[in-house]
């Protein structure tokens, strides 16, 4: 597997290296060009990190360019989370660009082709020309207005551009070949009018180019050799650059090159349902811990390094395939493993009071933060009579192997003593809510009596000081049955002749079969020292998981989220 990521990590490498030897070009430029439309999620940082990772690697240059040409759906907090999602996996752009910098330029250009006879304004309706675009084994119809002159088609759009129409009544089409087997290549869209307000321009321009015009003459523009994209634009690559070379904008063309896109196991990696499970409240919102936005995933815990060290492991391939998400969890733990000190809390908690302890007796334990890290240093935990440990440390009947407390069994307490259950206190339901046990007192950690072998030990907070807590445990948003409703949905989509997106089989389904398990709230107690903790900061919660406490904290109530359990059956998979 190992060797395999290696070839596949290089081929992309290889078209350069091809390109630099033939003097094709004498440097490297790429872009990183978002949309912004949504915030970014991990699909976006696979193409994130190979675009600048390519420019790294080669001492090139990789700039960052918004292609803001859909006034409807972009806003400016998208542009600041982006650029704030790039900053956090510690890369620098060259040049910041937006498209909309260049609309008079592009305009231009386009005025340009009508006046040479490749573009024309089509009047036909975008069900009309739906229709006529022909399918995979049957040409396309010619539009009845592709062979306006071009003072008229001059005429038009310059009205377009003044307002004078209304949406969807025109277009601006390139004149290509109502033939071509490549359908993209029938008289493809340029421009369309949107009279919605734009988040930089506002109300300046009312017509908006295509984004398979605008993309790669924006890539020309900026002088960038390659043009590093998903796998799904191969089939745009002739439009790509029949569009460059129309425009005449310089003799080393972009070289656009293709590779899988990113796809994990029970994830939305559509921006066009993420936003649906946003705006219907499915979610707290695009940084909620559930999304696979990197917004999200910084809340939740996740460290830039297990982003880096995921993409390498899954490698650049030339082909469409599904991750297993156990994969991210395990890269998260790595990154983690060294750098979380350790802490308890108790997320589910039953109450243990020890019976031979003085009632006013406080006894200061010292315990290590981090048990590979001494640098880490110790902190001071106080043990009284009274505690919580996990309620699923107890068993009253307990099964083969259960080596944690039951009655009559013993267990040591981590950094302090053993103990033994002796009695087992229920309510009016049955339900157990509190254990009385003895400690061994001359079994306190540290100590010559802590020599004496048990076989479980326990993680515990004293109820002296327990802080209340709020924990966030969190689970893939898709059932495996919604997984299934999503893809099929998303095989139904593709962009009309008016580049909106149109949804052929409704995915009302998924939104109804998701995961009703994916957010679990529970209220539980910690340890003083992490309840002051600031937002952001990671710990293992011993046993339980890697947490990092979240944004909703509040004074009185300390909220966590619970990064990735302990659990770590990839790495188990992966030894087989």
């Amino acid at each position: 597997m190992e060797n395999t990521e290696k070839r596949a990590a290089n081929f992309i490498e290889e078209f350069i290296n091809e390109d630099l030897a033939s003097g094709r070009y004498d440097h490297v430029r790429t872009r990183f060009p978002p949309e912004p439309n949504g915030y970014l999620h991990i699909g976006h940082a696979k193409a994130l990190c190979i675009d600048f990772g390519i420019a790294q690697k080669y001492g090139g240059k990789c700039n960052l360019r918004f292609d803001d040409t859909n006034p409807s759906k972009e806003e400016a907090a998208f542009v600041e989370g982006i650029q704030a999602d790039i900053e956090w996996l510690g890369y620098k752009w060259d040049e910041l660009h937006f498209a909309s910098d260049f609309f008079g330029r592009l305009y231009e250009i386009a005025k340009d082709m009508i006046r040479r006879g490749v573009a024309y304004v089509d009047d036909q309706t975008p069900e009309q020309m739906r229709a006529n675009r022909g399918t995979l084994t049957k040409p396309g119809v010619n539009s009845p207005y592709r062979d306006r002159s071009v003072e008229e088609n001059l005429d038009l759009f310059e009205r377009m551009k003044n307002g004078e129409f209304e949406e969807g009544s025109r277009v601006l089409r390139a004149k290509i070949d109502m033939a071509n087997p490549n359908v993209l290549l029938r008289d493809p869209t340029m421009y369309r009018i949107n009279r919605h307000p734009h988040h930089r321009t506002g109300t300046q321009w009312c017509i908006y180019p295509m984004y398979d015009f605008q993309h790669p003459l924006q890539d020309a523009i900026e002088g960038i050799t390659h043009s590093l994209c998903s796998l799904e634009y191969e089939i745009h690559r002739p439009l790509y650059d029949w569009f460059v070379a129309q425009a005449h904008i310089t003799d080393q063309p972009p070289r656009q090159i293709e590779f899988a896109r990113l796809n994990i196991e029970r994830t939305v990696m559509s921006k066009r349902y993420l936003r649906r499970l946003v705006e219907e409240h499915v979610v707290s919102g695009w940084d909620d811990p559930r999304m696979p936005t990197l917004v999200a995933m910084r809340r939740r815990g996740y460290p830039a390094a297990a982003i880096h060290d995921f993409m390498s492991r899954v490698g650049v391939a030339k082909s469409d395939s599904t991750v297993e998400g156990n994969l991210l969890d395990h890269c998260v733990r790595e990154a983690l493993g060294d750098t979380a000190p350790r802490a308890m809390a108790v997320l589910n908690p039953l109450k243990v009071t020890l019976v031979n302890w003085p009632e006013d007796q406080v006894d200061m334990l010292e315990i290590e933060n981090h048990p590979d890290h001494p640098e880490f240093g110790t902190r001071m935990v106080s043990f009284g009579r009274d505690l919580y440990i996990e309620r699923e440390d107890f068993m009253e009947e307990p099964v083969k192997k259960f080596f944690r407390l039951a009655p009559g069994k013993e267990v040591r307490l981590k950094g302090a003593y053993i103990i033994r259950c002796d009695e087992v206190v229920k309510d009016a339901d049955g339900e157990v809510v509190e254990l009385k046990c003895s400690v061994d007192m001359d079994s306190r950690s540290g100590s010559e009596g802590a020599n004496r072998k048990v076989k479980g030990t326990l993680h515990w907070v004293s109820a002296i000081d327990a802080v209340p807590c709020e924990l966030r445990l969190y689970e893939p948003i898709l059932s495996e049955e919604a997984e299934q409703e999503l893809e099929a949905a998303q095989a139904a989509v593709e962009p009309d002749e008016e580049g909106v997106e149109t949804e052929a089989a409704p995915a009302g389904d998924f939104m109804s079969r998701l995961n009703p398990n994916s957010l679990t709230v529970l209220r539980g107690f910690c340890e003083p020292y992490i309840a002051r903790a600031e937002v952001g900061d990671a710990f293992q919660f011993l046993r339980m998981g890697y947490f990092c406490k979240d944004k909703d904290s509040t004074d009185a109530l300390p909220v966590f989220n619970r990064t990735v359990a302990l659990k770590d059956s990839w790495a188990k998979e992966a030894k087989k």
